[in-house]
Parts: structure tokens; sequence; C-alpha cells
């Protein structure tokens, strides 16, 4: 008879996750959502695949969003993404004009279809890891999508970049196998 009956029955059975738990739930999401847009910048048709790509990132976003209790609207999700996207032109401006190059690029018949298919999931799976990383990162710290300053990450773009680039390396050579 209790309104608030049907709430602590339902949220008793969610218990709540430890920090543990919830960073690697978190990881777990980024690294899901990363390969999800490596898929998305797939789209043979030029910035479609881009747009594809962004709708990926703000999916991940409203989902790390709950993990860490954090409110969540998509128009200002968009907004820190588009932001964060601004902080990484910086740090890699390189990338960021690769993969809007890999866009491009596949409009060309031919050998620029196949170089914009080979280029343009990698850089998409690169930009999504690190900007489900920094968010990780602001969530955990307590921010919030309202409080959130891309210039603060900075270094920590970098680093995750760099972690990202040995994590997506091929494998070594043959001559590295002991065989």
């Amino acid at each position: 008879r209790n309104p608030d009956m049907a709430t602590e029955t339902s949220d008793s059975a969610t218990t709540p996750m430890t920090d543990a738990e919830r960073e690697e739930a978190a990881g777990q999401l980024v690294d899901r959502f990363s390969l999800w847009s490596g898929a998305a910048g797939l789209i043979p048709v030029p910035l479609i695949d881009i747009v594809a790509v962004g709708g990926v990132q703000l999916q991940m976003l409203r989902k790390l969003s709950e993990i860490y209790g954090v409110p969540f609207t998509d128009n200002r999700g968009k907004s820190v993404i588009a932001s964060l996207a601004g902080a990484l032109i910086p740090a890699s401006t390189a990338t960021t004009t690769a993969m809007t190059f890999s866009s491009v690029i596949k409009g060309i018949p031919g050998s620029g279809s196949v170089g914009g298919a080979l280029t343009m999931p990698v850089y998409s799976a690169g930009a999504t890891y690190v900007i489900g990383r920094v968010f990780m990162k602001h969530f955990t710290s307590g921010g919030t999508l309202l409080d959130f300053n891309p210039p603060d990450y900075r270094e920590f773009i970098k680093t995750q970049q760099a972690r990202f680039k040995r994590k997506s390396a091929p494998p070594a050579g043959p001559g590295t196998t002991g065989a």
C-alpha cells in the first residue's frame, strides 16, 4: 500500500555496483562501442559513415551515464561529444583530418573506396575509444555532462590515443614468434 514499496522492491533487486564493477562494466561497454563504431566506419556512403559513428558515440555516452548515475539528455550529449571532438583536433589533427578524408574518398570508385574502407573503421574505433575513456575518467571523478571541460583532459587524451594504438597494433611478425 505504500507507493514507494514497488520502488523499494525493484531497487533491492538491483545491487549497487562497486567502483571496480562499475569500471569493468564501463570498460567493456567502451570496447564494445568502439567495435560498433569501427563497423559504422565501414558504411560505404561518404559522410553517412561519420553520422553513424556519431550516433554510436552518443549511445555509448548515454549508457556510460546510466552506469555512473549521471543525468543524460541527447542535446547535452551531442554538445559534449562535439566539444570533445574539438579537443581531439589539436591533440591529433592528422587523425581527425584522416577520418574525414577516409570518409570522403569512399566516393572515388576503385582504390578510393578501398582506401576509405580500410582506414575509416580504425579512425572511428579509435576516436570512440578515447571519448569513452575520457568520460569514464570524468564520471569517476564525480563529473557530469554539465561540468565537462575538454581542455582538462588533453594529456589524458594523448595517453588514451597511444593506448588504443598499442591495443590495435597488428601482431608481431613471424620473426618474433621464436619459431
